[in-house]
């Protein structure tokens, strides 16, 4: 639990911001709606999802690992407009955290892996550690943050 950073303006465009500028007093709702959209897209497993915003993006439930947990920190901040997410989600059977890293320009999976694990060719824990937020090992964009669970 705690809060997390994120680059405001890196990450999916999921926010119709044109049709949100029109009718204001809807803005939050369809913003949360859309999160909630996001998370459930992925086939991350959460029982009562409860997404607030406000200065930053709050999230609540309750899911089985800490894997769970930090993918869905990970999908909602990675999203283009949100900077911050508070997470205060509930996890059934603890394990250990991974550790997340921002993308910076010119990296790539394997020089990640080869700074965090000392073998490029670690890459595939890091991909499969961040699935199913990426879609293949070659699409990162600088200011995405990934997790980079344990070495086992």
């Amino acid at each position: 639990m705690g809060l997390f950073s994120f680059i405001k303006n890196a990450g999916a465009k999921i926010f119709n911001t044109k049709k949100e500028a029109e009718v204001p007093e809807k803005v939050e709702l369809s913003r949360a709606d859309a999160l909630k959209a996001e998370v459930a897209q992925l086939g991350l497993p959460v029982d009562n999802l409860a997404i607030d915003l406000g200065q930053q993006v709050i999230v609540s439930g309750t899911t089985t690992d800490n894997a769970t947990r930090e993918k869905i920190i990970l999908a909602l901040g990675n999203v283009e407009g949100v900077s911050s997410v508070d997470d205060r989600l509930e996890v059934t059977n603890p394990e250990p955290e991974a550790v997340f890293y921002t993308v910076q320009k010119g990296d790539s999976l394997s020089k990640i892996a080869k700074a965090h694990y000392g073998n490029p060719m670690a890459y595939p824990a890091i991909f499969e550690a961040n699935k199913p937020m990426l879609s293949h090992p070659d699409k990162i964009y600088p200011g995405q943050v990934l997790r980079i669970p344990p070495q086992s």
